[in-house]
């Protein structure tokens, strides 16, 4: 008995309805009609025997089956997308589409200093950029909707590939008032854990903040309610506590035109680290590598390096330490 075997259209259709959850939405995002999608599914359930979207007027709704189908059909177009790409890759490196995932704590401070170079270096790539918190950067990674991510570690980001590009020294920030006779650093045990503010959830730097103070109470007493670095300096400026920033966004301006003034924490690890990450298994690996030196030969060269944050012998990079 001959099997039916799904299309890859079919298989992009499906998975682009499972994405959005609305029939035009899915459609746009394919660059097709609404009808001609609606049509290639019900195509593809007559041929297969079953139904795998429930369809009423206002709710679009998968079947437990159809869920399934939607997941197994992501890593098959993942999969045949890294064919043409292992063509593509064996000639001339860094050409064409290339989709880079960035977090927010990373993207408006990084990526200035970078972009001129990388288009200076590699004129036939097409770079498009995402920006999402670290949650959301790591599943679109693994959706296939973005083909790298730079992101700060550690983080749990699933079966994945890194070469770490260097570490991002983290700073106390704190209102103008409190200058006079502070020290050249800030002791973690020196933050008063009522007046921290945080990021919100979904930013990695949170974590990464409350790791390098290595103070559980900092996490029941910090106020966690900031959406960007920008919005936690604007409050610390208005005297409604301290908070940590990265020394990357100090040195791409982020204090200035404000009286928040900043000290480096003083940790046993006072530090993130920022790598380029992408699925285990790709076949633009040598690509991405490419891209990983060239960003960091945009990076100023470090002063002598301290400790290093983590255990890994491949970093000899610190930037503001």
């Amino acid at each position: 008995m001959s099997v039916y075997l799904p299309t890859l259209k079919q298989l992009q259709y499906l998975v682009a309805l499972e994405q959005h959850g609305h029939f035009g939405k899915a459609a746009d995002a394919c660059f097709v009609t609404q009808s001609t999608l609606s049509a290639g599914l019900r195509e593809l359930e007559s041929l297969i025997g079953v139904t795998l979207v429930e369809r009423t007027r206002r709710v679009v709704r998968f079947t437990p089956l159809g869920l399934k189908m939607a997941e197994k059909a992501q890593r098959v177009l993942r999969e045949a997308e890294e064919l043409a790409e292992m063509a593509r890759a064996a000639g001339k490196p860094l050409t064409g589409d290339l989709r880079l995932g960035v977090i927010p704590t990373i993207a408006p401070f990084l990526l200035p200093r970078v972009l001129p170079t990388i288009r200076a270096n590699w004129p036939e790539l097409r770079l498009f950029l995402r920006e999402e918190t670290s949650g959301l950067a790591c599943e679109s990674l693994h959706r296939g909707q973005v083909d790298c991510v730079l992101l700060a570690l550690p983080y749990a980001c699933g079966d994945i590939e890194s070469i770490p590009l260097f570490d991002d020294r983290l700073y106390v920030a704190l209102p103008q008032g409190s200058r006079a006779d502070l020290p050249d650093t800030i002791g973690a045990d020196e933050i008063d854990e009522t007046k921290l503010l945080l990021l919100e959830d979904g930013h990695c730097l949170k974590d990464h903040i409350l790791s390098a103070c290595n103070r559980p109470e900092l996490r029941a007493g910090a106020t966690m309610l900031g959406t960007s670095l920008h919005t936690m300096v604007q409050m610390v400026e208005n005297g409604l506590g301290v908070t940590l920033v990265p020394h990357m966004a100090i040195e791409a301006g982020l204090l200035d035109g404000t009286s928040v003034f900043a000290r480096p924490l003083h940790a046993d690890h006072p530090s993130r680290r920022i790598a380029l990450i992408w699925r285990k298994g790709s076949p633009r690996e040598k690509e991405f590598r490419l891209l990983a030196d060239t960003i960091v030969n945009c990076i100023p060269a470090p002063p002598p390096a301290a400790s290093h944050d983590y255990d890994d012998p491949q970093i000899d990079r610190m930037w503001g330490l």
